[in-house]
């Protein structure tokens, strides 16, 4: 059914996953072309690099060449011109998992990590792992891995390490993404309820999950977090083998006697003790499933502790952008309640002494409404002053089911918090410029570009 396929044009190609399989595709001898209205550094330089032909704006010209295939990406949407003469005039269609499953991975060995929390740091851990020991595996990841310089390479490996994201795949594919990626091994993190526009509640985000889990071959395994209470009536499955990783005493792959410092961590599994360059249990916990997931795959506790030894972390995962004036300014995805308060636990350990601030942009699809309206004023317990910026895109919502940024504030300082309500990004600028002091910390936390905002603090600290 595939083979007759020669060109392919992608629909949204400037996303990080889409302009990669946009090249990788090109690589392998297809016709690629591809539009975007976002058409800017640094994927318009990645493509161009690589000869991919993108063109600026949507617009049915653009399948002027009647392609034999065309990629709709995640973002897109009725209305969208190229949408609609794709729909229009009947032509061949995906989606980008659907792309990845059908080219990418299908005869592969596919470890799909998935999850709620930590699916970034533990995919990017266990290509690092992989890779370390010359597998020279194919992957895919929702971020940049230090080591590894991009987010995404398609090899010749029998192996393809990939992101398994709960998000759902098309406006005409409302199924969770990863239900495309032929698991053979399957790690779930843990399970909450987030992305509040597809998942009505917990129970909907289990039923995605149990989709996933009901995926894995007879000689794949299940590696479900055993410490985790909504991930527990998932694991209780019978046609693949299934390990639980954690802390408590139930699970397989168990750790004991954990040590954190300021950092690193260090933590024993009955075959070995490991040493990770990474703070707090959330990366404890990351690590476990790493472990379990590759000597399942045959590699040894040696190898694996090689690559932990080297491995640098993940951008906008508590990455330090920088210090000026004695500042330091801290990068980090979080938005759920759940990884802001790891994120603070873990800064803690790292920066014992020193005050910690924290800087939230509501932006997410869940975090702009009022679903965590009454977590988030835990969530901040180890900062030690908070700052809440306006939601994004606030107009859009109405007020009945925004983030009422207001009563989080009075929720914060009800619980003893230093907190305040700053509404942009120059005003909160202004306000640490003249409020922090030289060893404090800041850590923004965004999944956007906060109005380049870890630059800004830089600057302003830098010429006090």
């Amino acid at each position: 059914m595939l083979s007759d396929i020669r060109s392919v044009h992608f629909v949204g190609i400037c996303g990080t996953a889409m302009a990669s399989a946009a090249a990788a595709m090109q690589e392998r001898g297809f016709r690629v072309t591809g539009s975007d209205t976002n058409v800017y550094p640094p994927m318009s330089t990645f493509l161009a690099e690589r000869k991919v032909e993108v063109i600026s704006g949507f617009d049915e010209k653009n399948l002027a060449t009647k392609p034999d295939l065309v990629v709709i990406g995640n973002a897109m949407s009725r209305g969208n011109p190229e949408v609609e003469a794709v729909l229009d005039r009947k032509l061949r269609y995906c989606s980008l998992p659907e792309l990845l499953k059908e080219f990418f991975i299908r005869g592969k060995r596919s470890l799909v990590v998935s999850g709620t929390h930590g699916k970034t740091t533990t995919t990017s851990l266990l290509t690092w792992v992989f890779e370390s020991a010359g597998l020279n595996p194919s992957y895919l990841i929702g971020g940049i891995p230090s080591n590894l310089g991009a987010g995404a390479r398609f090899t010749d490996s029998e192996w393809f390490i990939i992101e398994g994201d709960e998000y759902d795949t098309a406006f005409f594919d409302k199924r969770s993404k990863f239900v495309h990626y032929l698991p053979e091994v399957a790690i779930v993190n843990n399970l909450e309820l987030d992305h509040a526009d597809i998942f009505a509640d917990v129970a909907a985000v289990q039923k995605s999950f149990s989709h996933l889990i009901r995926l894995i071959p007879r000689n794949g395994l299940l590696l479900g977090n055993g410490d985790d209470a909504n991930l527990a009536p998932l694991l209780d499955v019978t046609h693949c083998p299934v390990k639980r990783f954690g802390l408590g005493e139930n699970n397989a792959v168990r750790a004991t006697h954990l040590r954190f410092g300021a950092t690193a961590s260090e933590f024993e599994l009955p075959s070995c003790k490991f040493h990770l360059n990474m703070v707090g249990e959330l990366n404890v916990r990351n690590a476990l499933a790493v472990v379990g997931a590759a000597k399942h795959c045959g590699l040894s506790n040696k190898q694996i502790q090689a690559a932990f030894d080297t491995f640098k972390g993940v951008k906008r995962r508590m990455e330090v952008r920088g210090i000026a004036g004695g500042v330091t300014v801290v990068d980090d995805f979080g938005h759920h309640p759940t990884a802001i308060r790891e994120t603070l636990k873990a800064l803690r350990i790292k920066y014992p002494s020193q005050k910690l601030w924290a800087v939230f942009e509501p932006r997410t699809q869940s975090t702009r409404r009022n679903v965590f309206q009454n977590d988030f004023p835990t969530a901040f317990g180890e900062a030690d002053e908070v700052i809440i910026a306006e939601v994004a895109f606030a107009n859009v919502l109405t007020p009945e089911e925004r983030l009422n940024t207001t009563k989080l504030e009075a929720d914060l300082k009800a619980n003893g918090k230093r907190a305040q309500f700053l509404p942009d990004v120059d005003t909160i600028v202004r306000h640490l410029g003249q409020q922090a002091q030289g060893g404090d910390v800041i850590c923004v936390f965004t999944n956007g570009g906060f109005g380049n905002i870890h630059a800004k603090l830089l600057e302003r600290m830098g010429k006090r």
